[in-house]
């Protein structure tokens, strides 16, 4: 149930902004001596040359790696808070009663993204709907984004592309790190870690975050919270021995975080939703996660890279929901062990073999109807990778699984990199993806409209993803522009599909019958205007269509087009940054809406084009940086965020048709502490 409405929101807000206004300026006041000796300093190191913050994956795979720097571009309070400076990857909320978000790559919902943490599947069943918010932005060192079906080494999951996150390394020379954060929505943030190193060989790393919303917002007052307010512990350990012959990894970490949101009580507004005579509608989420993972690498023999790795994890992932008047719960459990062999053989061929084995427990609770979801799933693979100079790179894989529900598959992907000048590479790209869909504990945020649910027996999913990207490296006036143009296109076989064109009054989820396909073409460039300064520009147009009750349809909720401009500049001795994000995010379809009692229209067939505009200033010191920015300071924000609000017990309730923010300008405000090695 949602804390008392009660709590003193204006001290609150005092206290927070004063802490941290405190820190800026202890910062800021720092004597001029100081000042100077960091300047003698940076002059002494060359900080002029910048290194760059986003790269491009030298091997056969087409994709980024975005390092800390660039993560320090905005607030990046989280995993899906990061891919605000990213042409190619979206993220929205899914519905605007739960709080839940999904990434958006080449078109299509994050389900058909692997998730990976330092290569490690990451994130499954329920964990889907908020796994975004479940990794700390001060945690990352770094982003690794691949599009296309990706490697057969990580499984058979990936459709669209791989996201993985590589956590702070033990061994670490930062030591210790803070982090206060606060915004004008009355959130905060803190982070601190740790890295000791205990020998030459072994060292350990703590992490730790709290976050908490200290008021709850209702911007349109429609009665209900715009977002929920949250409230999330977050703690990893992690260890690294490191021998000649021997590397060890190991790490645990643990999980809490409470959700509340609906109807506000005590606080009811003109035109606000009446509260139903028994209980108000309420959103309670709670959410235990427990994980633990260990790797071992025995290397064989050094200059061939020969090497044996066995990599295994185990995540224990429970949530407790209220959500109006559904009650739903999850006990899932997962365990995973890969176990592999590479070599090199001569100076062009690279091979790896493996097995891996994969087990999913899962026991959905819906209104006291429970349901059991066991699937193991053994598989073993074989990749053969021939690189001439980086000049020509073929990258051949396949693999085969057995699952316990559907029976025997098989993988095959292939990845083709030509690069014959400095000035240009080409990649292709080519593969099947498989993936389990588990309908409700996935949706389960959607479990919030009033809409009748129906649910079919699912078949498993099954993609093919081909793809070609070209970059181009241009020499203009003394600098380098980089030019990139990329096309994918995904056609499913099988598919899980979440209706709402067919029934107005039915969210069906059933197996594709039909077509079900995704065309995407991006182009971006960047080029180095000035000495410390930088600019992005990127475009993408995606054409997204599924079969809905036997139409093929536009997927409803989807923008057509984006377009991002960014610019960063940092003063030649780095002591501040001045970074600027513009998106415009094109028009799409909404679910085919239905005709009202007064013969209105339930909502407009679709929904327009937007602009965001997000900045920060960053004032970099010897130990520790402050910074200032804002979201959305276009102020562009959703109005209508809930379907008939007024009536939040009936069938026609639905906070799902969310295509916007959901607020408007937010200004934030924060500073990160290097304490040092301890």
């Amino acid at each position: 149930m949602p804390d008392n409405f009660d709590i003193d929101i204006k001290m609150n807000r005092r206290i927070l902004f004063s802490i941290l206004t405190l820190l800026a300026l202890r910062a800021v006041g720092q004597t001029p001596a100081d000042s100077a000796q960091m300047e003698h300093d940076l002059q002494e190191v060359n900080v002029t040359t910048l290194r760059p913050r986003v790269l491009r994956m030298s091997g056969a795979e087409n994709g980024t790696v975005t390092g800390r720097q660039e993560l320090f571009r905005a607030a990046c309070c989280n995993l899906g808070e990061s891919f605000v400076t990213n042409p190619s990857v979206d993220v929205s909320y899914s519905d605007a009663a739960t709080g839940a978000r999904q990434i958006r790559l080449l078109g299509l919902a994050g389900t058909y993204v692997q998730m990976l943490t330092e290569t490690l599947p990451a994130f499954r069943g329920a964990a889907a709907p908020f796994a975004l918010g479940y990794i700390p932005g001060p945690w990352m060192q770094s982003i690794q984004v691949s599009k296309g079906a990706a490697s057969v080494k990580n499984g058979y999951e990936s459709m669209t592309g791989q996201i993985n996150v590589e956590y702070l390394k033990p061994d670490a020379d930062e030591g210790v790190t803070l982090n206060l954060y606060g915004n004008t929505q009355s959130r905060f943030e803190a982070n601190a870690d740790a890295s000791v190193r205990l020998s030459p060989t072994l060292s350990t790393a703590v992490l730790l975050h709290y976050d908490k919303d200290f008021e709850r917002h209702d911007a349109n007052a429609d009665g209900f919270q715009d977002q929920p307010s949250v409230r999330q512990w977050n703690v990893q350990n992690r260890w690294k021995l490191a021998a000649d012959r021997y590397l060890f990894h190991a790490g645990v970490s643990l999980l809490r975080e409470r959700r509340t949101g609906g109807q506000r009580v005590g606080h009811h507004a003109a035109n606000a939703a009446p509260l139903h005579p028994v209980s108000p509608y309420l959103i309670g989420i709670t959410t235990d996660r427990y994980e633990g993972y260990m790797k071992h690498a025995f290397i064989i023999d050094p200059e061939r890279g020969s090497n044996i790795a066995l990599m295994a994890s185990a995540a224990l992932h429970d949530v407790d929901a209220l959500l109006g008047s559904h009650a739903f719960t999850d006990e899932e459990r997962n365990l995973y062990a890969h176990l592999m062999y590479e070599s090199k053989f001569g100076r062009d061929h690279h091979l790896s073999a493996g097995a891996s084995l994969n087990y999913d427990r899962s026991r959905p609770t819906l209104d006291a109807v429970r349901a059991v979801e066991d699937e193991t799933t053994p598989g073993a693979y074989v990749q053969y990778t021939f690189n001439h100079s980086e000049r020509i790179v073929a990258m051949a894989g396949v693999r085969a699984d057995h699952s316990s529900i559907y029976g025997t598959f098989c993988t095959p992907r292939l990845h083709v990199k030509l690069a014959p000048a400095d000035f240009f590479t080409l990649r292709l790209s080519a593969g099947k993806g498989y993936r389990t869909p588990h309908a409700l504990a996935e949706n389960f945020n959607l479990l919030a409209t009033g809409r009748a649910v129906r649910i079919d027996r699912l078949r498993q999913e099954e993609a093919w993803n081909v793809g070609s990207s070209a970059a181009f490296y241009v020499p203009l006036f003394g600098k380098t522009l980089q030019l990139n143009a990329e096309y994918y296109y995904t056609r499913f076989r099988r598919q899980m599909v979440l209706d709402y064109d067919t029934d107005p009054a039915v969210l069906h989820i059933g197996n594709l019958d039909g077509r079900s396909f995704s065309h995407t073409f991006q182009t971006d460039a960047t080029y180095p205007l000035l000495e410390g300064l930088s600019l992005t520009a990127a475009w993408r147009w995606q054409n997204v269509k599924t079969t809905y009750g036997g139409v093929l349809r536009r997927k409803p909720l989807t923008n057509r087009y984006k377009g991002l401009l960014t610019a960063s500049y940092k003063t030649p001795l780095g002591l501040w940054q001045f970074d600027a994000t513009l998106t415009l995010n094109g028009s799409g379809r909404m679910p085919q809406p239905y005709v009202c009692d007064d013969g209105t229209l339930s909502w407009h067939p679709r929904f327009g084009s937007f602009e965001q505009l997000s900045a920060q200033v960053t004032r970099w010191f010897r130990h520790f940086s402050v910074y200032v920015g804002g979201e959305n300071l276009t102020g562009v924000r959703q109005r209508q965020l809930i379907i008939d609000a007024a009536n939040p017990w009936g069938s026609r309730f639905d906070p799902t048709m969310v295509w916007g923010p959901v607020h408007g300008a937010v200004g934030y405000m924060g500073i990160r502490i290097n304490v040092g090695r301890l």
